[in-house]
């Protein structure tokens, strides 16, 4: 899978490219909010007062993508939560109007797909339309309906907008943060890897992608992913050893590492057994930028080529000049769901 563009909102200033320029935000938060830029020129006004932040920003990543490529044949995205603040608003308004008339907008927002189908009504594409709610694999699941589409139509040029977007309610914060997924004590995101404590910070931002079965004028490809549920401690090494192998690499085959590391101590030593394997790689550590969100692999995959583009080398850790041509990325959330993405230039 080609990809011919790419664009992302996030708590980074990705949206004008100045975070991959060097301007490098230091968060000092518990919560790293995503940096919106201005949706005038993009949407109505009266529309955009009615979207929900999910919505919002899904829509101000897709119409600059949509409005600078031809129409896309199908429209996928992943996502765990979708727009949660709006579900939650409609569940109060049942209790509270007693069941009574009850506010459209947020019913209409409150779906995880609600953000494919605005894209479809407003780009008026009546093409396939699918939205992957699997929790911290919802991106994966997304990247693997992709790829299905493209080897299904291997005989015809496709084009497919593939993203994924997640957003920071109350309610789900709150929930994570009672399952103790994220710090109680507050360190700038600069610090962050080398915290002791369990936990990491709260993130959000949406992340899509151009797609085309076509190879020319592309900037990169998705080469290969795989994900896996419920492995053991010791079995990570074996995991990602022999993804590489069904993909004909070794250990020395790759440029460059993004890992997941978000300073939780609890879980971070499956990163550190990763890098082993790889000795002294040069290595992004992508969640201190943007923090810990389900979806969060695809800001990954994003940062991965721009890299591959020569773009936002001042994150690499060891070897801030190399230049790669492959980059694997390995995440996982709360060391259960674990996923490994292959992009190549």
């Amino acid at each position: 899978m080609y990809i011919k563009d790419l664009y992302a909102i996030s708590p980074q200033k990705t949206h004008d490219l100045s975070f991959e320029n060097g301007d490098w935000k230091v968060l000092n938060e518990y919560i790293y909010k995503a940096i919106e830029p201005s949706y005038q020129d993009l949407i109505p006004n009266a529309q955009l007062r009615r979207m929900g932040k999910a919505v919002r920003m899904g829509m101000g990543v897709s119409l600059p993508l949509l409005g600078r490529n031809p129409k896309p044949d199908g429209i996928i995205f992943g996502t765990a939560n979708g727009g949660l603040e709006d579900c939650i608003k409609f569940l109060n308004q049942i209790v509270e109007y007693n069941e009574g008339t009850l506010t459209p907008t947020n019913f209409v927002q409150s779906t995880p797909n609600a953000l494919a189908g605005q894209i479809a009504l407003l780009s008026e594409n009546m093409s396939y339309n699918v939205t992957h709610v699997n929790g911290s694999l919802a991106f994966e699941s997304a990247l693997l309906d992709a790829s299905l589409f493209f080897d299904e139509h291997a005989k015809e040029e496709k084009r497919l907008l593939l993203g994924a977007v997640e957003e920071i309610s109350d309610y789900n914060y709150n929930i994570d943060r009672l399952g103790e997924r994220f710090k109680k004590e507050l360190v700038s995101n600069e610090e962050l890897l080398d915290s002791e404590t369990g936990g990491s910070y709260c993130g959000e931002g949406s992340t899509q992608f151009y797609l085309s079965n076509n190879p020319e004028n592309s900037l990169a490809k998705f080469t290969a992913f795989k994900q896996s549920s419920h492995l053991f401690h010791d079995e990570i090494a074996e995991f990602v050893m022999r993804f590489l192998e069904e993909q004909n690499l070794t250990a020395s085959d790759i440029d460059c590492l993004l890992l997941g590391r978000n300073g939780d101590v609890t879980t971070d030593s499956w990163y550190q057994k990763v890098e082993q394997l790889f000795g002294e790689k040069p290595t992004v550590y992508f969640k201190k930028s943007v923090g810990e969100y389900r979806t969060v692999s695809a800001f990954a995959s994003y940062l991965a080529v721009r890299l591959l583009n020569g773009q936002a080398h001042y994150l690499i850790e060891n070897g801030a000049t190399v230049k790669p041509r492959t980059i694997l990325i390995y995440n996982h959330f709360d060391a259960v769901r674990h996923s490994l993405i292959l992009i190549q230039k």
